[in-house]
Formats: C-alpha cells, sequence, structure tokens
C-alpha cells in the first residue's frame, strides 16, 4: 500500500535533480572555507533574502539557536512567542546552552505578537533584571495555522525593537511558503530583521540543512556559535548541492502545495465533524467537533490503516501538511479516508 504522508514537509526525499546534484558537487572543505558548492549555497542565499551573508547549518534548529547566540549574551534575554517553535520545540535549548532566558508572550491566532504586549515584556535597565536584547518572530508560524506574517507587521516589530536598542530574529522555516501566500517578495518579509533562518528541508524538498543570513558581521561570529555546537562540516557540498537545486527550481512551486491544501479543506469541510481551522500555505490543522464519537488516536489509528499519515496534536488538533511529494490523487485519497473513518 502505498502511504499518503502528510505528517510534515519534513519527510520529502530528492527531487531526481537533487540526486543529480549530490552525485556531482564539486567538494572540499567546508572548515577551511573550501567547499565551492557550500560556498555557492551561502551566496545564493544571502543574495536571495536581500542579506550580506549566510551560513549554512546542520537543521533550522540548529540556525535557531546559531542566531540566537549570537544575538544574546548569557544572561540576557529573548522575547518570544508562547507558541512559537522557538519555545516549544527546541528542547529549551536557548537556556541550556545559552543561558539566555526566553520570556514568552501570547502568540494571537494568526502568529503575530501584541505589540504592547512586546513593549510591556522589555526589562527596564534594573540590576534585578536579566537585559532584554532579542524579539523572535516566526513566519509562518507553525502552530497557528502555518499562518504568514506581513512585511507591514514584521517592520512595525522591528521598528519598536530597533528603538529600544534590541534585535530581532526571524524563524522563516518556511520564508518561501509565507511569499507565495502573500504574494510577496520574500526579500521585503525578511527587510527588517537582524537575522534571518529558512529551512531547504521542509516544503523546499532538500533532504538536510538550513541557512541563516544576516549582516557579514552577524555571520561572522555565527560561525563561531555553529562551530561551537558540533555544525561545523567537512566535505558538506554534498548535502549543499541540492539546496542550491531548491533555491533555484522549488520557490516558486510551493504555491501548489498552497492549492492542494485549499482541495484537502475544501473536502474534509464535507464531512460531518469535522472543523477546519483558518489556513493560508501548506499547513492545514483541523479538529473533530465537540460530539463527535471517535477519538484523536482512533483517527490517527484508522487513517494509517488506509494508507495515510498524519499527526495528532496534544491540544487535540490534527495537523496535515502537503509537500512536494502529495499528489492531487494523494488528497483525493486522504478525503476518502477521513470520510471512511468518521463515517
Amino acid at each position: 500500500m502505498k502511504m499518503v504522508d502528510l505528517r510534515s514537509d519534513t519527510v520529502t526525499l530528492p527531487t531526481p535533480a537533487m540526486w543529480a546534484a549530490i552525485a556531482n558537487a564539486e567538494l572540499g572543505d567546508d572548515v577551511f572555507g573550501e567547499d565551492p558548492t557550500v560556498n555557492r549555497l551561502e551566496q545564493m542565499a544571502a543574495e536571495r533574502v536581500g542579506k550580506e551573508a549566510a551560513v549554512f547549518v546542520a537543521s533550522g534548529t540548529m540556525g535557531n539557536l546559531v542566531s540566537l547566540l549570537t544575538h544574546c549574551g548569557r544572561g540576557d534575554e529573548a522575547i518570544v512567542g508562547d507558541r512559537s517553535h522557538t519555545f516549544m520545540f527546541e528542547q529549551g535549548g536557548m537556556a541550556a546552552l545559552g543561558g539566555i532566558t526566553p520570556w514568552p508572550i501570547p502568540n494571537q491566532p494568526d502568529g503575530t505578537l501584541r505589540l504592547e504586549d512586546i513593549q510591556g515584556a522589555i526589562r527596564a535597565d534594573n540590576p534585578h533584571f536579566p537585559r532584554t536584547a532579542l524579539v523572535c518572530l516566526e513566519n509562518t508560524h507553525n502552530m497557528c495555522g502555518g499562518l504568514p506574517l506581513t512585511a507591514e507587521y514584521t517592520d512595525k516589530v522591528a521598528d519598536l525593537a530597533h528603538s529600544q536598542g534590541l534585535k530581532v530574529h526571524l524563524d522563516g522555516a518556511r520564508v518561501f511558503n509565507a511569499a507565495a501566500a502573500l504574494g510577496a517578495d520574500v526579500q521585503d518579509l525578511v527587510r527588517s530583521v537582524d537575522s534571518v533562518m529558512f529551512c531547504l528541508s521542509k516544503g523546499l524538498c532538500a533532504p538536510v540543512g538550513s541557512v541563516v543570513c544576516g549582516s557579514a558581521s552577524f555571520i561572522a561570529e555565527a560561525r563561531r556559535g555553529r562551530k561551537v555546537l558540533g555544525g561545523a562540516m567537512r566535505q558538506a557540498g554534498l548535502l549543499a548541492a541540492p539546496g542550491i537545486v531548491a533555491l533555484e527550481e522549488m520557490t516558486e512551486r510551493v504555491s501548489e502545495d498552497h492549492r492542494r491544501a485549499r482541495d484537502l479543506a475544501a473536502g474534509l469541510t464535507e464531512i460531518p465533524g469535522i472543523a477546519v481551522d483558518p489556513f493560508a500555505t501548506n499547513i492545514l490543522y483541523f479538529r473533530l467537533d465537540d460530539d463527535a464519537s471517535i477519538t484523536q488516536d482512533e483517527v490517527v489509528a484508522g487513517l494509517a490503516e488506509r494508507g495515510v499519515q498524519l499527526m495528532g496534536r496534544l491540544d487535540g488538533r490534527f495537523r496535515a501538511v502537503i509537500h512536494y511529494w502529495i499528489s492531487d490523487e494523494d488528497i483525493e485519497t486522504a478525503v476518502a479516508a477521513v470520510r471512511e473513518v468518521m463515517a
């Protein structure tokens, strides 16, 4: 049985073009700065998002942590959303490894942080308090329905932060999905932030890796953070090569995933007992009605028996993520499987 895997866009396998790029990659020792494929990827990434420089890292979690370590000293504080990936799903790395205190403030349903809440979380200059050093945003926002943050909103946050001497880091794991959903240039979405991390291994379909972009001085320091985390890889061009293909071929096609997410939502909405949350990109959350006679675990198990994999969240929602390897036929299969399980 073919499995329709909707658990995440991290399950994607390399495209044929990526396999060819891996096989033919020029290699060198990246720790010495001598891997031409890594160097090319980093240059392409920086140019693509309009920043001075970039550094290739093993994962989005590493990229966020490297950025936090670069922006903050031990004992500093970072303002984060209470539903952000950096706060919820990165094992408290900022505190455990960086001595950085997170100050979580409420994410709004659309993934934003209220400007008033950010302002209220900025510490006064008092020896009793940690120093507030950083504001972290997430675009698209995973736990808030994969919704995108606009350039205008991000600019307002950056203006506030910079006026108080703070830096802004953007967890832009799926920022190309945000650009596609908003019909915006990705450079506009990140123009006012001091650093941005985006993933190659999610909607862009590369097998491994993320990129951190920022000023030349920031990236020079970020390389030290990558090193201390064990992220300095040797002949890493094998991993960077599919990332180049991702930037060349995959960023514009993510709108196809968004269209299939809309098709999935349309099918699910017609099934009694299912309620679909607001969405805009490739991430779709849905839930059981309060009077449903079936449990979340039973739904997940029943779908797996019918060849459909998706995630059940602790908050009772289901998450389905559309990616390169999901076809129109797969969407039809998923809708039919949910209909059968709910019946």
